[in-house]
């Protein structure tokens, strides 16, 4: 392959200097990557645009995030979905009751050895080892269910540069509202025994605001958005999830649609222009994967990919 090349001066002397070359990414296909972290090696499972472009879909786990793949591969039809689509999905693997976000110190609760830094991961560290692929720093979007949601939100604003687009399916997107700090920590004690003051402090501690979307909705102003919750009330999806677990479910959803209605609130107060859909459903990947149906030609447009 010619290598092209770059003339420049020395002294008044031109010099010939071998261009880098230019990246590109591999054509379609699945592939486990090994990211190096300040967290240690992180699994990423990526689905390669299938013609080589540049841009991606960052996809974000709930709180029950598994340790060996993203359940957007296994319980959704994501990588049949954009098979064709000239975007990479990139699915980070684990981060299980993180909420995606820096943390102040590891768990004080669980033994945990090191510090959750899920932000400076998907922004800084996982981009950046993409881009040896030829992935796009800033033609990103990312989309996030439960835990993610709220996280795809809270990233895409703070990190305009990088991202295109964001969606939150049945997420959190208020933390801040009144008790919901006692959820969490209800939460996360259940799904690992992980203690919520050490991510981000007290009630009060600016992380709180930080990481609450509904708080930094002036920051994603201009921003393609599509934020989606069910009501609550369970359909023909939930019939193979069991009574306890739809009762689970619609419990969830009942306080996520609470949130996406704070969260519309706050953005028509604003004047910023983004989808909020209710509609009937629980806290249950089948919803969520229509969600990313609904969401597709949206991030397809956003990220400028025929």
């Amino acid at each position: 392959m010619a290598v092209a090349a770059i003339v420049t001066s020395v002294l008044g002397v031109a010099v010939a200097v071998a261009a880098p070359p230019v990246l590109r990414t591999p054509a379609g296909g699945l592939e486990e990557l090994a990211v190096p972290s300040s967290m240690g090696p992180i699994k990423v499972q990526v689905q390669w645009a299938a013609r080589g472009g540049d841009a991606a879909l960052y996809l974000l786990d709930g709180l029950r995030a598994p340790g060996d793949h993203n359940q957007w591969t296994t319980d959704t039809d994501a990588l049949r979905r954009f098979a064709g689509d000239d975007v990479t999905l990139v699915f980070p693997v684990g981060g299980h009751s993180s909420f995606y976000t820096d943390w102040y110190r590891p768990s004080s609760t669980n033994n945990q050895q090191v510090t959750y830094k899920w932000e400076t991961f998907l922004t800084r560290e996982l981009p950046d080892f993409l881009a040896r692929y030829g992935v796009s720093r800033t033609r990103n979007a990312i989309v996030g269910a439960s835990m993610g949601g709220n996280a795809a939100l809270v990233l895409a604003a703070h990190h305009r540069d990088q991202f295109r687009f964001a969606g939150s399916f049945s997420g959190f997107v208020n933390p801040t509202y009144p008790m919901w700090h006692q959820a969490m920590r209800a939460a996360m004690i259940d799904e690992g025994n992980f203690n919520v003051d050490d991510m981000w402090g007290p009630p009060g501690d600016p992380a709180w605001a930080r990481n609450d979307a509904t708080v930094q909705a002036e920051l994603l102003r201009g921003l393609p958005m599509y934020v989606t919750t069910g009501n609550g009330m369970p359909g023909a999806p939930d019939l193979a999830n069991g009574f306890g677990n739809t009762v689970n479910a619609m419990g969830l959803e009942a306080m996520t649609v609470v949130a996406a209605g704070i969260f519309r609130d706050r953005v028509t107060e604003l004047g910023i222009s983004a989808r909020v859909d209710i509609l009937n459903g629980t806290h249950t990947w089948p919803y969520w994967q229509q969600a990313l149906t609904t969401a597709r030609p949206m991030i397809l447009e956003a990220l400028g990919t025929p």
